[in-house]
């Protein structure tokens, strides 16, 4: 099978076509026929020797793909209502970049009705990471208010439509004015440009002093702060990257008279049965809101999968307003 290997640590050209065996499925795994594979940061974090391959995971990178099952264990299959031919999107803990990918059977989804496999393929690793933070982990309620650092990332553009389809107040950074209102486009209520405006400043401000009850900050470093001084009174900060620095100062005073929860998470390393847990909640609660329309995948840009090159390169540009996703 034809693959993108990472032939070394370092910039989006140590990426390399290659051909591996085709994968055989284990227990309770399926073989999927890739049509499309999400490109996301952790990707490129791999690629640059800052992301391990958890044990047992393939070193080819990609964590999510959509394609059609081909082959696996029939009884898995017979359990999760999926059999050879159906057309599925899944979460992998690696070798997504290839055209033969092996997943766990419930780390499946169902290809939403009316999406292509290119937008199947930019849903699993953005959903199941925001359902498992922010609604999951720090519990956002309807009526809330919900503050997404890097609004118009791929991370970012699920958790807007979510929160609101769940019925909280959404507030969102982003780097530009033409992001700010794409964020806006999606249904976020104030989007903040953080290179002209104090973020903090503007949240109170916007909540007339009461602050977010929920923040899902992908930058920490010097971001976290601010972010305990804006935040509500109960509020619960959830870290899911660390692009400004993995060290922060911050009053521990404000902690302690509002009450605030710091947490955080990475999902790739995480057990089976969690991700199991997740994808079922999605199924149940958000796979209906996609299929209506409330919901909608958002792709900035498709690539030939030979050109995994040019996704990276465009990754790091920071310049793109959603998904970024490989062709086979």
């Amino acid at each position: 099978m034809r693959v993108i290997e990472i032939t070394s640590f370092g910039a989006p050209d140590v990426l390399r076509r290659g051909a591996r065996p085709a994968p055989e499925p284990a227990a309770g795994e399926v073989l999927i026929r890739v049509a499309a594979s999400g490109v996301n940061r952790p990707d490129v974090l791999q690629r640059m020797g800052h992301y391990p391959v958890p044990p047992g995971a393939s070193d080819i990178p990609g964590l999510e793909v959509a394609g059609e099952i081909v082959s696996g264990d029939a009884q898995a299959m017979a359990a999760a209502g999926l059999k050879i031919g159906d057309t599925v999107c899944a979460l992998v803990a690696g070798g997504g970049y290839a055209e033969l990918c092996v997943a766990p059977v419930l780390q499946c989804l169902p290809v939403p009705k009316g999406l292509s496999m290119v937008e199947a393929a930019s849903l699993p690793e953005t959903f199941f990471t925001v359902w498992s933070n922010v609604f999951e982990r720090a519990h956002l309620q309807k009526g809330e208010t919900l503050l997404i650092q890097g609004g118009s990332s791929g991370i970012g553009v699920t958790a807007i439509q979510m929160a609101k389809a769940m019925g909280a107040t959404v507030l969102v950074t982003a780097g530009s004015d033409e992001k700010c209102a794409a964020c806006i486009a999606l249904g976020a209520d104030h989007a903040i440009n953080y290179k002209t405006s104090d973020f903090a400043e503007e949240v109170k401000k916007l909540t007339n002093g009461r602050g977010a009850d929920v923040i899902l900050d992908m930058v920490a470093g010097s971001y976290v702060s601010r972010e305990v001084e804006c935040m509500a009174e109960d509020g619960r900060l959830v870290i899911i990257a660390v692009q400004g620095g993995v060290k922060a100062e911050f009053n521990a005073g404000l902690v302690l008279r509002k009450r605030l929860t710091i947490t955080g998470s990475t999902l790739r390393p995480r057990s089976l049965e969690f991700k199991a847990g997740i994808a079922k909640a999605l199924k149940e609660k958000v796979w209906p809101l996609i299929e209506s329309g409330s919901i909608r995948p958002v792709i900035h840009s498709t690539f030939a999968a030979a050109d995994a090159f040019g996704a990276h390169v465009l990754m790091e540009s920071n310049q793109h307003i959603g998904k970024i996703v490989l062709t086979w």
